[in-house]
């Protein structure tokens, strides 16, 4: 059985180091791979491309892809309140891969990023990308933007089964739904439908530090203000 390899990397802290925008926004980005062949994919490179790729060489390991949360830049890259973020043009420049997105999401990650349709792999919700022997669940989570995903991990060599949430979950609230694209409908279906039935025993790794840096999924349903209302009406009021 194949050794999974996950490494949670906090912007300002691992990598971006110095950038106090980078830092503020409390992004983070993920190398999840096969520890024993030695790759791994970058999920949601942004902001410092040496650094990550350095994150990944310090640990033996050659990025094969990208793996895309959603279309925002301060996840992969683009223009955002006025300055520049590095991204996944960087990223496939020094190190050719390909970018994995939801079919629903190409576009807008087109739009901000500049790259072309060839470097993008499509997917629908269900799909699996192996990198080495470890395979990782893609599934569809829209409400923060239409073509939003979370990364599922199985436990593998020991280590816990996890879930890459990028925007759709934190510890502490969930992804806004009043940015271009956001749905609140749709966000809480993903909340109260979609994520419901996943188990509990899984480590939820969030996009940003907002509320902590990860916690079992059952810890997070008990805790997280967005996850106790019940009714769509009570968390359309609180979403404003």
């Amino acid at each position: 059985m194949a050794t999974l390899y996950l490494r949670q990397l906090l912007a300002g802290r691992d990598f971006a180091k110095g950038d106090r925008v980078a830092a503020g926004m409390q992004n983070f980005v993920y190398l999840v791979g096969d520890a024993d062949a030695k790759e791994c994919l970058v999920v949601d490179p942004a902001w410092d491309v040496d650094g990550i790729m350095a994150c990944a060489a310090a640990d033996d390991m050659k990025i094969a892809g990208a793996l895309v949360t959603h279309y925002h830049p301060d996840h992969c890259g683009g223009s955002m309140f006025g300055f520049e973020v590095e991204g996944l043009p960087t990223l496939l420049a020094k190190n050719p891969c390909k970018a994995h997105v939801h079919k629903a999401e190409a576009e807008g990650v087109r739009v901000v990023t500049g790259l072309s349709q060839s470097d993008l792999v499509l997917h629908d919700s269900g799909d699996r990308v192996a990198v080495g022997d470890i395979e990782i669940e893609l599934l569809h989570t829209p409400g923060h933007t239409p073509g939003s995903q979370c990364f599922r991990l199985a436990p593998s060599g020991g280590a816990q089964g996890a879930l890459v949430a990028g925007d759709t979950l934190f510890l502490q609230g969930c992804g806004r739904v009043d940015l271009p694209g956001g749905d609140p409908k749709q966000m809480y279906e993903t909340l109260t439908q979609r994520l419901a039935s996943l188990p509990g025993e899984l480590m939820l790794l969030p996009g940003h530090a907002y509320g902590g840096e990860q916690a079992k999924l059952a810890d997070v349903r008990r805790t997280n203000p967005s996850l106790q209302l019940t009714s769509l009406e009570a968390f359309l009021r609180r979403m404003g």
